[in-house]
């Protein structure tokens, strides 16, 4: 007979042999098999720590815990981990009843729970939405078991006056939109979220210092309210007002900018060596030019002294202009959870952001519907990243391109897939439907007509290929072949009609360099007819 019940009185070696057994020894937090610091978890007020008994064999066979207070984000998150059931144990509904009994606990003293489940294996994204928790979204080799990195699914649960005291209407920018709909949606909650087209970017500032914060610096650093107290658009585990020796022990870290002496700025950050990850949970600042200055300093950091493998932060859903801010320094949106952090006297929206400093090989998962979905929308955005690399080295040939601003060629590559194609395979062929455009970046098409002979012409890198069946609807009137290595960029129909929607200006602008690209492909063609 299996019982569910506190950890008080149990001997924490079971609990530790669960861990090893599920997790192995090279765990990423290696202070879950050490006895001092499991029965902190089990008698501290911050933490509710259940196991499952097998009764009859008066053996442990599975652990499960809620941290009650999430840090900074205050006020009545809780996040649901270190779910695990012994290998021996599982397909036994033992995962099920820890989370049942784990809900039943805590569910009148919290208004949101969160659940990062691996996804190597179905069980704990079953037995989450079993139990009413929604995906929210997807964090591509967050941390490191044993000697690989694994991605995590996020799930969420509203409770009590959660829905009650959500901020509504979040201003988020459009590369938002598609994930925090599906997102609300799955929390059954309205998509009441506004585009926000037309928030820029903070500007990138010069000339200040940087530096670690010190017990010297601290007291004038708690001084500037912007970011900290007023306008928060950062969220996260910490806060400057923990005090600075608790975040010191807490592996917390400030990089400070200064000008001419003085304190401007600083980004306060987690440092997890072992899973090579870094989180951005408080931003400060006095001045709007050193927003992005910190935000760069540390991601070069990141990469020149820690080795650091995967960069998080979770900003305000309502704060447009970080948003614009963190894209365009490389960030993809990863997760939206509705009424994470309590603010004043709301709670707010968070849209979380990722960047990989490696390169993106999510390995073998098992998802589930409608996690699956979720997974495949930042999948797609990591992919996208992709491009803008791609677009910069090739854009002044991009006849395409030609009169687009900066921050309007940033909107479009952003809704461009990556995409290669090998010497002789076919793009499309003729009378297939029409769905999207390429934009090719490095080698060379040949086009052929049914009923004629060779090529009637050819398209190089900096050029569109299919964009008359896009813009006209139906199918392929021609047939589109490599004749090279080919490197393209994937504009579908549906996006480019979202795109030049919400942005008149910039279909101005592509409608105007199509024409002028398909009579020059038209000219090349009756030259190369002339010449047969």
């Amino acid at each position: 007979m299996i019982t569910i019940r506190e950890a008080r009185d149990t001997d924490t070696s079971g609990i530790i042999d669960i861990y090893l057994a599920t997790y192995g020894e090279d765990y990423a937090y290696p202070q879950y098999y050490e006895e001092f610091e499991i029965k902190k978890l089990i008698f501290s007020d911050e933490t509710l720590m259940l196991v499952a008994e097998d009764v009859d064999e008066h053996r442990i066979v599975g652990t499960a815990s809620v941290i009650l207070e999430v840090g900074a984000y205050t006020d009545l998150v809780g996040e649901f981990g270190r779910l695990a059931v012994h290998p021996d144990y599982r397909r036994r509904g033992i995962g099920t009843q820890l989370l049942e009994q784990r809900l039943t606990s805590v569910k009148d003293r919290l208004h949101v729970g969160v659940i990062e489940a691996r996804v190597t294996h179905p069980f704990t994204q079953a037995i989450a939405l079993k139990q009413g928790f929604a995906p929210v979204g997807f964090l591509p080799l967050k941390y490191m078991f044993g000697s690989t990195r694994e991605n995590m699914g996020v799930l969420v649960q509203l409770f009590g006056r959660g829905r009650e005291l959500r901020r509504n209407n979040p201003r988020i920018v459009p590369e938002i939109y598609q994930l925090a709909g599906t997102a609300l949606e799955a929390c059954r909650v309205a998509v009441d979220v506004i585009v926000d087209e037309e928030s820029v970017p903070y500007p990138f500032g010069h000339g200040f210092t940087i530096s670690e914060l010190t017990t010297e610096g601290y007291s004038r650093l708690m001084r500037i309210e912007r970011g900290r107290v007023r306008n928060r658009e950062i969220f996260g585990p910490m806060r400057l007002q923990y005090g600075y020796f608790k975040l010191i022990s807490h592996k917390s870290k400030y990089l400070v900018a200064r000008e001419g002496g003085h304190i401007v700025g600083a980004v306060g950050f987690t440092l997890e060596r072992l899973d090579r990850v870094v989180r951005v949970f408080e931003l400060i600042s006095l001045r709007d030019d050193v927003i992005r200055f910190l935000l760069t300093e540390l991601e070069e950091r990141c990469q020149e002294e820690w080795d650091i493998a995967y960069m998080e932060l979770d900003v305000s859903a309502h704060a447009p202009r970080m948003q614009r801010t963190v894209l365009q320094l490389g960030y993809v949106p990863t997760a939206y959870t509705p009424a994470l952090a309590f603010h004043d006297v709301e709670r707010l929206d968070l849209v979380k952001f990722s960047k990989l400093l490696i390169p993106l090989d999510i390995g073998q998962v098992m998802l589930i519907p409608p996690v699956s979905d979720l997974a495949d929308l930042v999948l797609a955005s990591f992919r996208r990243r992709e491009v803008l690399p791609r677009l910069g080295e090739v854009v002044d040939r991009v006849g395409l391109f030609s009169g687009l601003e900066e921050e309007q060629l940033e909107r479009l590559a952003s809704v461009c897939t990556h995409t290669t194609f090998d010497t002789g395979q076919d793009i499309f062929r003729a009378g297939e439907p029409c769905t999207e455009m390429y934009l090719i970046l490095d080698g060379e098409v040949a086009v052929f007509v049914e009923g004629r002979e060779g090529r009637i012409g050819t398209v190089h890198a900096g050029e569109c290929l299919g964009e008359v069946a896009v813009l006209t609807g139906g199918e392929h009137s021609a047939t589109a072949r490599a004749i090279t290595p080919v490197e393209a960029g994937v504009l579908t129909k549906k996006d480019l009609q979202s795109v030049v929607r919400l942005r008149p200006g910039i279909g101005v602008v592509l409608y105007r360099n199509l024409a002028r690209g398909l009579g020059e492909k038209l000219r090349r063609a009756d030259l190369d007819i002339l010449d047969e």
